[in-house]
């Protein structure tokens, strides 16, 4: 081997400059049906049939429209929270506090329907809920926002952090001032005056949501706003020389991105739990965040990820009723689906270039 050839690593990445659309959405396809194939392995050691596991996990959450609303439901806190981070991810702001702000958009929600559901009309009060809740949100969110751009501290801990600050307040307010009866460590449930009313047999968050969708992509797409948020996540050293401010905007966005989590909070103690506790949450926070990244930040495909993800949650209840498989399995299963589907990301957006005899590089 010559000593020029002995420099070029066996293998080096490179960024893709020439991969099409269709071609990018075929390997994300791709990867989803390798993901299932890959699902047949936890399920042959558990002694059941894959086909009729996957079959099961469908019918558990499609067959009936009982199970159609169901899955919607767990579909909707998923879609909202992934628009809530797009923007954010976009500008390169790594918000992992969504879990807190859904929590403070919660709180100041439940507390307009504990204590003012008996002097507030049943539209104006779900109005106010819904403002108290978005404005926590945004407020919360502010927090590590202006840390970050007034002293540039991380705001991945940051934001994190706080996530536990926020639930131990509803853990604080649960066994205390809100409390019920005393020693349950529970908070009452809502009146019928504080919940969201059903439509088509599912409370009408699932509109709400989808307003946002269209919100988001005009904001994100269509104005000033969302073309600073680009410049951002290409470059803050572009984005400071074409004189934009960028501490007010990366303030500005985690406003936005905050309130729409807090809308989420709104949405799942008035529509879903009628009630408050510390995992209110519920782990859509975190979750989100594949939603959000899977679908690169496009609003619309967020749809379609936010149902898959929402198939399986619902099916996997299914599957141990039926079958009697751990719900641990669907767990497995939904693991492989995002790691494979997160994967597929990375063959689309960079190739491996291994190192070829006589020092000729082979593309893949």
């Amino acid at each position: 081997m010559k000593a020029s050839e002995s420099k070029i690593p066996f293998v080096r990445l490179a960024k893709r400059t020439d991969m099409g659309p269709r071609k990018a959405w075929m390997i994300r396809v791709g990867s989803i049906v390798f993901a299932l194939i890959l699902g047949f392995i936890p399920m042959m050691l558990t002694g059941v049939n894959p086909f009729e596991a996957y079959g099961v996990i469908i019918q558990g959450s499609l067959s009936r429209p009982i199970y159609i609303k169901q899955t919607v439901k767990i579909a909707i806190p998923l879609l909202g929270c992934a628009l809530a981070i797009a923007p954010c991810f976009k500008m390169r702001f790594w918000n992992i506090g969504a879990e807190g702000q859904i929590t403070m958009g919660a709180v100041f929600s439940t507390y307009f329907a504990l204590f003012w559901a008996n002097r507030i009309p049943h539209v104006p009060l779900l109005i106010i809920m819904f403002l108290v809740g978005a404005v926590a949100g945004g407020l919360w969110a502010l927090i590590p926002a202006f840390f970050k751009a007034r002293w540039n501290t991380n705001e991945t801990l940051f934001t994190l952090m706080m996530n536990y600050i926020a639930i131990g307040i509803v853990a604080w307010l649960q066994g205390g001032p809100w409390e019920g009866r005393k020693g349950s460590q529970l908070i009452p449930m809502f009146g019928s005056n504080a919940r969201l009313p059903m439509v088509f047999g599912v409370h009408c968050g699932w509109i709400i949501v989808l307003l946002l969708v269209v919100f988001m992509y005009i904001y994100m797409n269509k104005t000033k706003q969302g073309y600073e948020i680009a410049v951002i996540g290409d470059s803050v050293n572009t984005a400071r020389y074409a004189g934009m401010n960028v501490g007010n905007i990366i303030m500005r966005t985690m406003f936005i991105s905050g309130a729409i989590s807090g809308i989420v909070g709104f949405i799942t103690v008035a529509g879903a739990n009628y009630t408050l506790y510390s995992g209110v949450a519920n782990g859509v926070g975190f979750t989100s965040i594949t939603v959000a990244w899977l679908s690169q930040l496009n609003s619309f495909a967020m749809i379609a990820i936010s149902m898959i993800l929402a198939i399986l949650e619902k099916g996997a209840n299914t599957l141990q009723t039926k079958l009697q498989v751990p719900t641990s399995i669907a767990d497995i299963i939904t693991g492989i689906l995002l790691f494979c589907m997160l994967s597929s990301e990375f063959f689309i957006n960079y190739r491996l270039i291994f190192r070829g005899r006589g020092g000729k590089e082979d593309g893949v």
